[in-house]
C-alpha cells in the first residue's frame, strides 16, 4: 500500500493531505523519515506521524441520515453545528463521501476506505443520486425537459438524468454530477425557489428505514452491491401524475397530442358555379 494511501486509513486525513504531511517530514518509516511520496508501505513495516506510531484503522461504511442545519465539516469558522457533533467518537475519523450542504439533509455515506469513497465520487462512475425536492411554488411540469436538457449556471453546465413530477409543488430528480448547490441553482435559474431537499438514495443504497440523525454501518455485502451495480434504478421522466392539477395538464397534453382514431372521410367539395354568356352569332368568315 502506498504511504499516502496507507496514512488516510489511518484516519488522518485524505490522501492529499497525507502528502502534506510527508512532504513536511513528520511521517517516519521503521524508524527513518519519509519524504519519498511514492513509497510502499509493507505488512511488517512501522510507520510513525510526530513520533506517534499509526496503523490503518478497521475498513468501516456508514450510511447516515444528515439532518438540515448540520454542516460537513470537522470544524466550522462560523462556529455552526456539524455532522460529527451527531456521530459517537469512533467515527470522528471517517471522512463524507461527497456532502450536502447546510440547509439539505437526507442519505450521506461516511467511510475510512479511500478506493470506496475513490470509486463514489470519480465522475467515471457515474453513481446516480436521487432527490425529493419540494418547492415554495407550484412546479409547471412542462419545464421538466428543461432539467433533462441542462444550462449553464455560475457553478458551470448542469444537468439531471432524469426528473419526474411527485406532485404539484413536489418535483424527483438524478443527478451523476456534483456541482455545488446544483439543484438549487438551477430550480433558481428557472424561477423556483427549494424549500425542502431530501437525498434519497446514492446508487443501489436507499435512505429509507435510516431514521432522522440516525445511521447503519454497511457490510461487505452492501459496500459490494453498492459498488458493482451503481446504476440499477430507473426511473421514468415523468411519472403517473398523483394530484389533480399534474393529472389534468398531462390529460391536456395527451389529448392535443393525440387524434382520434378511425377512418377519416373526405367530401367532395361542390363545384363552382359555371358562369353564364350570351349566344354570339358564329362567324361567318367573312372578315377582314
Amino acid at each position: 500500500m502506498r504511504l499516502n494511501r496507507y496514512l488516510s486509513a489511518c484516519g488522518l486525513g485524505s490522501r492529499r493531505g497525507a502528502e502534506e504531511l510527508i512532504k513536511q517530514g513528520r511521517v517516519f518509516l521503521n524508524g527513518q523519515p519519509c519524504l519519498t511520496l511514492g513509497t510502499v508501505v509493507g505488512k511488517s513495516d512501522e510507520v510513525s506521524v510526530d513520533g506517534n506510531k499509526v496503523r490503518p484503522d478497521k475498513g468501516i461504511v456508514i450510511a447516515f441520515h444528515k439532518p438540515r442545519g448540520f454542516v460537513c465539516s470537522r470544524r466550522d469558522e462560523h462556529d455552526r453545528d456539524t455532522i460529527y457533533t451527531l456521530l459517537p467518537a469512533q467515527f470522528h475519523t471517517l471522512h463524507h463521501v461527497g456532502r450536502l450542504d447546510k440547509e439539505s439533509e437526507g442519505l450521506l455515506l461516511m467511510t475510512n476506505r479511500g478506493e470506496v469513497s475513490q470509486r463514489l465520487t470519480h465522475p467515471s462512475q457515474g453513481v446516480e443520486k436521487e432527490y425529493e425536492v419540494l418547492l415554495e411554488t407550484r412546479f409547471d411540469a412542462t419545464q421538466l425537459f428543461k432539467l433533462t436538457h441542462g444550462f449553464h449556471t455560475e457553478e458551470g453546465f448542469a444537468k439531471a438524468e432524469r426528473a419526474w413530477m411527485i406532485g404539484d409543488f413536489k418535483i424527483g430528480m438524478v443527478l451523476k454530477q456534483g456541482l455545488k448547490r446544483q439543484i438549487r441553482l438551477m430550480l433558481y435559474f428557472m424561477g423556483y425557489e427549494v424549500k425542502r431537499l431530501t437525498r434519497v438514495r446514492i446508487g443501489n443504497l436507499a435512505l429509507k428505514g435510516i431514521p432522522e440523525g440516525a445511521w447503519r454501518e454497511l457490510s461487505d455485502r452492501d459496500v459490494e452491491k453498492l459498488l458493482l451495480n451503481p446504476l440499477s434504478k430507473d426511473r421514468p421522466k415523468l411519472s403517473k401524475p398523483k394530484t389533480a392539477a399534474v393529472k389534468k395538464a398531462a390529460e391536456i397534453r395527451s389529448k392535443h397530442r393525440k387524434a382520434p382514431a378511425g377512418p377519416r372521410t373526405f367530401r367532395k367539395a361542390p363545384a363552382a358555379p359555371r358562369k353564364q354568356t350570351r349566344n354570339r352569332r358564329p362567324n361567318s368568315g367573312g372578315g377582314k
